[in-house]
């Protein structure tokens, strides 16, 4: 098939620091063309993502009505020069709206909540079976079935291949926290369950420094726990600490205090072996399978009644699950099913 794949303006594919939708369309463009597809991307001028074609984004803002006009015109143009079999958009739906009526088949992919006015909208406008839409977990397709079409979970993809199996841990392994520092990510939970429960915990990941509200909560709630009962902070971690920091680690404990779309770093966690301690809020239940792959929880006395538990989980079954369900090859095959079934779709009998 001939695919051609889109990302958001702001940030490189692959990209140089943070952007996790981005390296999931650069491994995604490299396992289609290493199974044989012709990939085409339409990409922030600079990307170096090995595609069979390349088209710059001429605006390099989502927010910028000007910008998005320009970028409606330049995928346009892309499509004209490319033909492709199906168009898959991880950008802007905005910029599908000259498509919704042609002849190629449209795969619009969300990473969070989906707005039900601007779903609605390309549904009405829309030839029928012209769009076909992907949310990162069955939760966020839930909420985009409100708003109409048909809609598909299918996860993001954690790097498997990076990440080892650790069997097991001493009976003194940490807790480790390992997301960006703020409330709904659940640290404050995070550092009263593992005091409770004698445990050391390890935290890792960004921080706000501004005069924000986060970082209000890093100064008031986390700094001053910092050195005090086990709390150690090591800062963000790259790929490789990343491995080695879940790998020692007892459980990742994670305890989120809102709707998570997804979250990599879950997937990630169960790649090394290492069971997951989180909150029944958002796709967490589609990846955490409750006392087989760690807990969920709904207070601190859970929380602590589950580091206790945690150590009787199979960790091999952990690596099991990421690799069977989150990994590039099992997400990557998804779409290519999907992408089969809404060309075949347009095509006709």
């Amino acid at each position: 098939m001939r695919l051609l794949l889109t990302a958001d303006p702001e940030i490189e594919v692959p990209p140089r620091l943070y952007g996790g939708i981005e390296r999931i369309v650069d491994v995604l463009v490299r396992r289609l063309r290493a199974a044989g597809h012709t990939v085409g991307l339409v990409a922030r001028p600079g990307s170096e993502c090995p595609s069979d074609a390349f088209f710059p984004w001429p605006g390099l803002s989502s927010l910028s009505k000007l910008d998005t006009l320009s970028n409606m015109v330049a995928l346009r143009r892309a499509v004209r020069a490319f033909q492709p079999d199906v168009v898959h958009s991880f950008s802007r739906i905005a910029y599908l709206l000259p498509h919704l009526r042609g002849g190629v088949p449209i795969v619009m992919s969300f990473q969070r909540e989906p707005t039900h006015r601007t779903v609605g909208l390309a549904v009405r406008l829309a030839a029928p079976g012209r769009i076909t839409f992907t949310g990162c977990s069955e939760y966020i397709a839930r909420q985009g079935r409100l708003a109409g079409g048909e809609w598909h979970g299918i996860p993001n993809f954690a790097d498997t291949e990076a990440l080892t199996l650790a069997p097991s841990v001493p009976d003194d392994a940490p807790l480790v926290f390992l997301s960006r520092v703020e409330e709904i990510k659940g640290a404050h939970w995070a550092i009263e369950i593992a005091r409770r429960s004698g445990r050391r915990l390890v935290i890792a990941g960004n921080h706000s420094e501004k005069n924000d509200p986060e970082g209000e909560f890093w100064r008031r709630k986390i700094a001053p726990e910092i050195g005090m009962g086990g709390i150690e902070y090591v800062g963000p971690v790259d790929d490789v600490r990343k491995n080695a920091l879940l790998g020692q680690a007892r459980a990742m404990l994670v305890p989120i205090q809102w709707d998570e779309p997804f979250g990599i770093v879950f997937a990630e966690s169960l790649a090394c072996g290492t069971p997951v301690i989180s909150c029944p809020r958002g796709a967490l239940p589609e990846i955490v399978r409750e006392g087989v792959d760690g807990f969920l929880i709904r207070s601190i006395e859970e929380g602590c009644a589950a580091v206790d538990k945690v150590a009787a989980l199979d960790r091999a079954g952990c690596r099991r699950r990421a690799v069977e369900h989150f990994s590039a090859d099992a997400v990557v095959a998804r779409y290519l099913d999907l992408y089969s079934r809404v060309r075949a779709r347009l095509a006709g009998p």
